[in-house]
């Protein structure tokens, strides 16, 4: 028997049975949502995720294992949505271990704990711009070789939502995912917005309430982006458009009470940890609708909502506060878009969308709740 085939034979088997190589790390550049040129190493493989919510886009391009990657992250995804934290942990065990952050713009971003885990990235939201500027905290990150990246789902999603979902698939090697994601969320926007254009129909005035009950305080609203956008481009005018000249900003009750809105429309979310007890309406992954729909009825009888159209009509509607904040909007806009123009609309399955995009983009079962109307039975 020939020893040099055997030879040969035995090394070959023993190199079926090891793990193949990983694609090498080259160094890029690339350009984030606030034009900044950054050189990463990448495909990257130790993420510190600024915002724990940025979860939503993370779990969207590595689906099979959403936080492999992730090596910290803000400590805001259990408390802003804490239904949708237990989903994630119920199959990720081990997101309970990792390490916790606080936020650039409050300035509790512990700088010495990230430098231990040494990330190739550190992802932050375009709102944390002026806090990292001012501490110049990115300048002292890059003198130990840690880059940061911008994205946006926030201040202007449609501006900025495929461009941030291309620069994290740059970032992960998952480019063509998020092409994928990509072709997704606009065909399901075009779905409303093309037959929005040939119909043409009257536009209903609509109140959007930020964290309706959130607080005492009546009422935080958008401007013309984030959900005033969302009100726009599914077939309504948006109340606050012409009072707040930015995305967020607040809406007196005389104001509102003069437009007398057609809807009103709360956003909301299980905020048990940040309001124990509170009247927010606690929609969201595996929502009790009958509580949902009954904290919502209650919003409506202070005297901002008392008497108004929407109310008497029982056009009042509360949605999932995180579209706000994730690449999820377009589900919301066929939401908004069927409660708007019932008519028009009536073969459109917002649920359907939803549960399709969890059953292609991510790893943890799809549970009702997202939102709920006074109008509904169910």
């Amino acid at each position: 028997m020939n020893l040099n085939k055997l030879a040969l034979g035995a090394m070959l088997a023993l190199t079926a049975l090891l793990p193949l190589p990983t694609r090498a790390a080259d160094t890029i550049t690339v350009t984030d949502i606030t034009g900044r040129q950054v050189q990463v190493k990448a495909p990257v493989e130790k993420v510190i995720l600024g915002e724990g919510r940025q979860t939503y886009f993370v779990a969207a391009l590595d689906t099979d294992d959403p936080f492999r990657r992730v090596v910290g992250w803000r400590d805001d995804f259990e408390k802003a949505d804490l239904d949708g934290y237990r989903d994630y942990l119920a199959k990720y065990p081990q997101i309970a271990k990792l390490p916790k952050f606080g936020g650039f713009k409050e300035g509790t971003f512990d700088v010495e704990q990230a430098v231990s885990l040494k990330p190739d990235v550190i992802l932050l939201n375009i709102e944390a711009k002026t806090a990292t500027d001012d501490a110049k905290l990115i300048e002292k990150l890059a003198k130990i070789n840690i880059p940061v990246v911008f994205v946006d789902f926030r201040e202007k999603p449609f501006e900025n939502t495929d461009p941030s979902m291309r620069l994290i698939g740059k970032l992960f090697g998952k480019e063509a995912r998020a092409e994928e994601f990509i072709a997704f969320r606009n065909q399901q926007i075009n779905l409303v917005a093309e037959r929005l254009a040939k119909a043409n129909p009257a536009k209903p005035v609509v109140m959007m309430e930020r964290a309706g009950g959130y607080s005492d305080d009546c009422c935080m609203s958008f401007g013309n982006e984030n959900f005033g956008k969302f009100v726009e481009i599914a077939g309504g005018q948006n109340l606050a458009a012409r009072i707040i000249p930015g995305t967020f900003g607040v809406v007196n009750p005389e104001q509102i009470i003069a437009a007398n809105p057609d809807h009103v429309i709360v956003t909301g979310s299980n905020w048990e940890l940040y309001v124990p007890g509170g009247a927010w309406v606690g929609v969201g992954s595996g929502a009790d609708k009958a509580k949902a729909r009954e904290k919502l009825k209650n919003l409506m009888k202070r005297p901002a909502f008392t008497g108004v159209k929407a109310v008497r009509d029982n056009q009042v509607h509360a949605i999932w506060h995180q579209f706000y904040n994730s690449p999820y909007q377009f589900v919301a806009i066929q939401a908004m878009a069927k409660w708007l123009h019932p008519e028009l609309f009536k073969d459109l399955e917002p649920e359907q969308t939803m549960k399709t995009l969890y059953e292609r983009f991510l790893p943890v079962p799809y549970r009702t709740g997202y939102w709920v109307s006074l109008k509904d039975k169910d």
